[in-house]
């Protein structure tokens, strides 16, 4: 089995626009429990572990969203193909059968970008997250794929689907530099930002009682990618 390792993101750190890595401090399992914000709530608090091999994250607390893969109009690639019904890929995180697992690679246009997520609830809507204080999840890279990857969790003031934001689209988000190694990652809800120079609105802080998703997105141009992520979670119960 691959070794292992746990990174708590804070905010402090870093603004996070792309091609800044934020702080992040390696430790245990214990010492990222220890973290109000990283503390390990119970059991309907996991999104999806993909164990059930299908495209539904979990049936919990009214979630019961799917995954989906997404790009742009420039000449990126993505399996599983975008409109498509997303497939889970064998081999996940501490030795577990699945995981979500996207491949391709970004064009070289104007803008590109691609990605996977899911929604929290279907049909697509807000959904209250304020009993959490962040979100976990395992993820790594394979051989060849760019390490930088954006993680965003779209919410009423930046999803379109909110109808709220005039320039829509910048999430608040996290930038991280994946390994090879599966490796847990936790983020703060207080940590996300938005990215600098663009976006409308432009609010203080994710707004929690309204979230759609999580998404991660790779927008490096002419890159090649293979990212995994697996067991999601949210964190911080009290």
């Amino acid at each position: 089995m691959n070794r292992t390792r746990i990174v708590l993101v804070w905010a402090a750190a870093c603004v996070f626009t792309v091609g800044c890595i934020p702080l992040a401090t390696p430790g245990t399992g214990a010492a990222a429990a220890n973290s109000a914000d990283g503390k390990k709530c119970p059991a309907d608090g996991v999104i999806d572990d993909a164990e059930d091999d299908n495209n539904q994250i979990a049936a919990n607390k009214g979630r019961g969203g799917y995954w989906y893969t997404f790009l742009d109009k420039v000449g990126s690639t993505v399996q599983p193909p975008a409109g498509s019904t997303f497939a889970m890929s064998a081999g996940g995180a501490e030795g577990s059968a699945h995981a979500a697992h996207m491949t391709g690679k970004v064009g070289s246009g104007t803008n590109p970008y691609v990605g996977m997520g899911f929604n929290f609830v279907d049909p697509k809507g807000a959904y209250d997250a304020s009993a959490y204080k962040g979100i976990s999840f395992w993820a790594k890279v394979g051989p060849g794929s760019i390490a930088h990857v954006r993680v965003k969790v779209p919410d009423i003031n930046t999803d379109d689907a909110g109808k709220v934001c005039t320039a829509c689209f910048n999430d608040f988000g996290a930038d991280l530099e994946l390994t090879p190694t599966w490796t847990k990652y936790t983020l703060p809800f207080s940590s996300l930002t938005q990215m600098a120079g663009w976006g409308a609105p432009r609010p203080g802080a994710i707004t929690a009682t309204k979230l759609f998703g999580v998404q991660w997105q790779v927008n490096t141009p002419g890159a090649s990618y293979d990212v995994w992520v697996d067991d999601i979670e949210f964190t911080g119960c009290p």
